[in-house]
C-alpha cells in the first residue's frame, strides 16, 4: 500500500554538532554549519484518520529507519530539479496519547534554497506530505487482512469501530512541500498495490472497467459465501452448547480461512448428527390381519 501522510514543517536553522555529524554522513563533500539549514518533520503517526486507517505503532520503529536518508521535494514531481532537502534523522516520539516519527532534514543555503528557507520560516512551507509503502493492513475488529473479513472501515461492531492498521512497513521514499495536503491534519492518501496503483485506477487506466466490475461482483459474492459458513460454523457451536458465548464465537470465526471453516463446519454437522440424530415422531408398526365374521359373508 502506497501511503502519502500530511505533515509539518517545523523550523529550526543552524545544526549543532551531531546534527552535522549526521548531515555529513548524507554528503560527499564535508558541508559547515553555516553551508546548512536544519528544520523538524512530524511525519506517520499512530492515530486514526479520516479513513478509518492508523499506522501500527509497533511498525513505526523501523518505518522510522526507512526515512533516514531520503530525499524532500515539490509537489511530489519526482525529479532531481525539484529536490531540496534531505532526512538525516528520525526517531519515534511517544506520547500520553499519541507515538510519531519525528524526523529531521537539511537544506542546502545558496540561491532559490534560501526563498525555500525564508518560506519556512515564515510558515508558508509548512505543510508536507510524506510517501511510503506498508505491506499489510489489518482489520481491527478481527485481526484478519482487511478485506478478506465481512467488516467495513468505520462501521461499528458490539460498539467498536472498525479500522485498517497499516502495518509491515516496506518502504519509505519521499517528502514533498505541497501548497495544500491532500487530507485534512494527519490525513492519509493510500492505494492497494506497491506504488503502482490499485486495482481500480489500473483498470481506468487500462480501458478495462467492464472486467473490474465483473471480478467486483463475483469477489463480492465470495465475501457473501464467506460471510454464510462462518453463521453457519456459529450456529452450530451453539447448537453443541461448547461453552462459548456468541460474541467469541464471531471472532474466532473471523479470524479463520474460508477452507478451515469448510472442514470445520463439515466435522460439526457430523457431531451434531451424532448427538442430536433425527428421529421420526411416526414410528413404524405392524398391522394385524384383519379378522372377517365368515357368518357374514355371501
Amino acid at each position: 500500500m502506497e501511503i502519502k501522510k500530511a505533515t509539518e514543517a517545523v523550523s529550526s536553522g543552524m545544526p549543532d554538532g551531531g546534527q552535522l555529524e549526521a548531515i555529513n554522513a548524507q554528503a560527499k563533500a564535508k558541508l559547515t554549519a553555516e553551508q546548512v539549514y536544519v528544520f523538524s518533520l512530524r511525519l506517520c503517526d499512530d492515530q486514526v484518520d479520516r479513513d478509518f486507517e492508523r499506522f501500527d505503532n509497533a511498525a513505526l520503529p523501523e518505518l522510522a529507519k526507512m526515512f533516514i536518508g531520503k530525499t524532500g521535494i515539490v509537489d511530489h514531481k519526482w525529479s532531481s530539479d525539484n529536490q531540496v532537502a534531505r532526512i538525516f534523522a528520525a526517531e519515534v516520539v511517544s506520547g500520553e496519547r499519541v507515538s510519531f516519527i519525528k524526523a529531521w532534514a537539511y537544506i542546502r543555503r545558496g540561491g532559490e534554497a534560501d526563498e525555500i528557507i525564508a518560506d519556512i520560516e515564515a510558515g508558508i512551507k509548512k505543510e508536507v506530505s510524506v510517501g511510503c509503502v506498508m505491506g499489510r493492513s489489518i482489520c481491527s475488529i478481527c485481526g484478519s487482512d482487511y478485506g478478506s473479513c465481512g467488516h467495513h472501515k468505520g462501521g461499528y461492531y458490539d460498539g467498536q469501530l472498525c479500522v485498517a492498521i497499516l502495518t509491515e512497513p516496506m518502504d519509505a521514499y519521499e517528502f514533498s512541500f505541497v501548497a495544500v495536503p491532500a487530507q485534512r491534519d494527519a490525513g492519509v492518501l493510500k492505494g492497494l498495490g506497491t506504488g503502482k496503483g490499485n486495482l481500480k485506477e489500473l483498470a481506468e487506466q487500462f480501458g478495462v472497467q467492464g472486467e473490474y466490475r465483473a471480478l467486483y461482483k463475483e469477489a463480492e459474492l465470495g465475501r457473501q459465501y464467506a460471510r454464510q459458513i462462518r453463521s453457519d460454523v456459529v450456529r452450530l457451536c451453539l447448537s453443541l452448547e461448547l461453552g462459548v458465548d456468541e460474541p467469541t464465537l464471531r471472532s474466532v470465526a473471523s479470524c479463520a480461512g474460508t477452507e478451515d471453516l469448510l472442514k470445520l463446519r463439515s466435522a460439526l454437522e457430523a457431531r451434531l448428527a451424532e448427538s442430536m440424530p433425527i428421529v421420526s415422531q411416526l414410528g413404524g408398526s405392524f398391522s394385524k390381519g384383519e379378522i372377517v365374521e365368515s357368518g357374514f359373508l355371501i
